[in-house]
C-alpha cells in the first residue's frame, strides 16, 4: 500500500509574528483627545503603569492595578517599554518610546500641550515645570537655570524651546496662566 505524504501548505501556516493590537497610533494632542472614553483613559494609565514599575518597584500586575487597567493590557501596550525576566516577571526598561501627552511651559507659546513619545522628554518636562513652579513660588531661579537653551522633543520631532526668561515667567504667572489648576485643568 502506498503511504500519502502530509503535505502542508506555506500559507497555511501562522506566521510568528507579534500580536496585533488594535491599539491607535498617536502622534499628535489633538489625536490623543480625539480618543472617548477608555481609550483615553488607557493611553494614560500604561505610561503610568510602566512609570510605577519602574520608580516603585511595582509588579506588573500591581501596576496594572494601580492604574485601572488589567495586565493583559499593560503587556500588550506597553510591550516595548517592558522585557521579560529570567524568572519570567516583567520589569520595565530605563526609558521608554510610549505616547503620552505633557504640558511644557514652551518659549513661544507659554504654556502649550505636547506629545511625546520619550520617556526622558516627559520627564525633563515635568522636571522644568517644577522648576517653573518654584520659580514663582519662592523666587528661586537655581533650578530653572538648567534649562537656559534648552527644547522638548515632540512625537513628530519637532523641537518645543522651554521657556527660562524670568520676565515673561513672571508675566505669565502674574496673568494665572502658569497656577497649577490652569496647567492641569484640561479635561479627558
Amino acid at each position: 500500500m502506498k503511504r500519502r505524504s502530509k503535505r502542508t501548505r506555506k500559507n497555511s501556516r501562522r506566521s510568528p509574528s507579534k500580536p496585533r493590537s488594535n491599539a491607535p497610533t498617536l502622534t499628535t494632542v489633538e489625536q490623543f483627545f480625539a480618543l472617548r472614553g477608555r481609550g483615553q483613559e488607557i493611553q494614560i494609565a500604561v505610561p503610568n503603569a510602566v512609570w510605577l514599575m519602574r520608580s516603585s518597584d511595582f509588579s506588573a500586575l500591581a501596576a496594572a492595578r494601580a492604574t485601572g487597567i488589567s495586565q493583559k493590557t499593560l503587556l500588550r501596550r506597553g510591550r516595548s517599554a517592558l522585557h521579560k525576566l529570567d524568572n519570567g516577571r516583567y520589569a520595565a526598561k530605563p526609558y521608554d518610546d510610549l505616547f503620552r501627552v505633557v504640558i511644557v511651559v514652551s518659549a513661544s507659546k507659554g504654556p502649550v500641550e505636547v506629545a511625546t513619545r520619550d520617556s526622558r522628554e516627559a520627564s525633563k518636562a515635568g522636571k522644568h515645570s517644577a522648576a517653573v513652579q518654584r520659580y514663582l513660588e519662592t523666587g528661586d531661579d537655581s533650578a530653572l537655570r538648567r534649562f537656559e537653551g534648552q527644547h522638548i522633543i515632540d512625537a513628530e520631532g519637532k523641537r518645543v524651546a522651554l521657556l527660562t526668561d524670568l520676565d515673561e515667567l513672571d508675566r505669565l504667572g502674574s496673568a494665572g496662566e502658569l497656577s497649577f489648576e490652569s496647567l492641569y485643568a484640561r479635561s479627558r
